[in-house]
């Protein structure tokens, strides 16, 4: 499906896409987060990426993306032809009627170029989940993910079977539209995908027959096992013939080499306070430049930013291509961890030139 497989670009080995993780900087408000969030839309746009993605965060100051659907209705209105998506809906936190409507609204809104990527993870801590969930047991709903995504299906598709407790109910706006008297409306519904940063979610995709995307940028180490699974156990699907797997990827490009690192180091010291219990804002490259690192400290920096692809627009081409030929990806969705909007905006645009993919009005 065309809408699955993007084309390359230019020198590109495969489709380039973005991941935006719409970030916010200390000194900076989530509306002014959210409106670089369009810029960078826009300019993914302009210069040729396939995807403009979003991911489902809570409770992080950092980070503004914690309703998905209402940013991708933003970002519809400021966008003509790049796919929009989510990268992903984590579903254990939703009832799946509630997506499904979600989602066919942003198929109404922006007809064939809306992607459902889906996890199962809670995009966040114990206690956010448990106050989204409404409840305290939480590894049931990633154990009840196979059943919510059958059922997510089934009100996308419109087709529960007669007798099945939700046979009358409709996810609008959506496929009934298109069967009703005087329907105009299109069937067609948006893709989902298939999230993971293990082999869990490769195995159901490769199962389904679903596209597959792997949280390289966070989970470097499971990248290749995960890909492997997904394309051994892969069975053939109405939605694809052959296996096709996306990995997110961190990369930053700037014209100074030490000004790549410069910035980088913010998204590091921001992980570093996330993942011990002291989420705030992106730091400023002064306040990372000016933090003193302890020795474990220092070495999870170290070991973040090994995964980080950075440097001059030559050296991240040339690293994002070392990338793509050991992963044998199908394409790269790119994440950039800086600070300032900016910074991240130019990045997408040496990237691109890099490649020589050419910029269109």
């Amino acid at each position: 499906m065309d809408e699955i497989r993007g084309e390359a670009q230019g020198t590109a080995p495969v489709p380039l896409s973005v991941l935006d993780l719409v970030t916010v900087g200390a000194g900076h408000s989530a509306g002014e987060a959210l409106a670089t969030g369009v810029e960078i839309a826009k300019t993914a746009e302009r210069h040729g990426y396939h995807r403009y993605w979003v991911a489902e965060h809570h409770s992080m100051p950092g980070i503004a993306s914690s309703s998905p659907a209402v940013i991708l209705a933003h970002m519809a209105a400021h966008t003509d032809r790049i796919r929009l998506g989510s990268g992903g809906v984590m579903l254990p936190n939703h009832a799946p009627l509630v997506i499904a409507e979600q989602f066919g609204t942003l198929e109404a809104l922006a007809p064939g170029r809306v992607d459902l990527g889906l996890g199962r993870a809670p995009g966040t801590d114990g206690a956010t989940a448990a106050a989204l969930r409404r409840t305290e047991r939480l590894h049931e709903g990633a154990d009840d993910f196979p059943q919510q995504l059958a059922e997510l299906t089934r009100f996308l598709d419109d087709d529960f079977p007669d007798g099945h407790a939700y046979r009358r109910i409709h996810a609008v706006p959506g496929p009934v539209q298109a069967t009703s008297a005087g329907a105009v409306q299109s069937p067609h519904r948006p893709p989902l995908w298939l999230l993971g940063s293990s082999g869990f979610s490769a195995q159901l995709a490769a199962m389904l027959g679903l596209p597959f995307a792997f949280a390289h940028h966070f989970s470097a180490q499971n990248t290749i096992p995960a890909l492997d699974l997904y394309r051994e156990n892969f069975r053939p699907s109405a939605v694809l013939s052959e296996p096709y797997a996306l990995i997110g990827v961190a990369a930053l490009a700037t014209e100074d080499e030490r000004e790549a690192r410069r910035q980088v180091m913010t998204g590091a010291l921001s992980m570093l306070r996330l993942r011990t219990g002291r989420p705030g804002l992106v730091p400023t490259p002064e306040e990372a430049e000016a933090y003193e690192f302890g020795p474990m400290e220092e070495e999870f920096v170290n070991n973040w930013l090994s995964n980080i692809v950075h440097g001059t627009p030559d050296a991240v081409r040339e690293g994002l291509n070392d990338l793509q030929k050991r992963t044998g990806a199908d394409e790269l969705m790119i994440t950039a961890n800086a600070h300032g909007g900016d910074v991240r905006k130019r990045s997408y645009e040496l990237i691109a030139e890099a490649y020589g993919i050419p910029a269109t009005a």
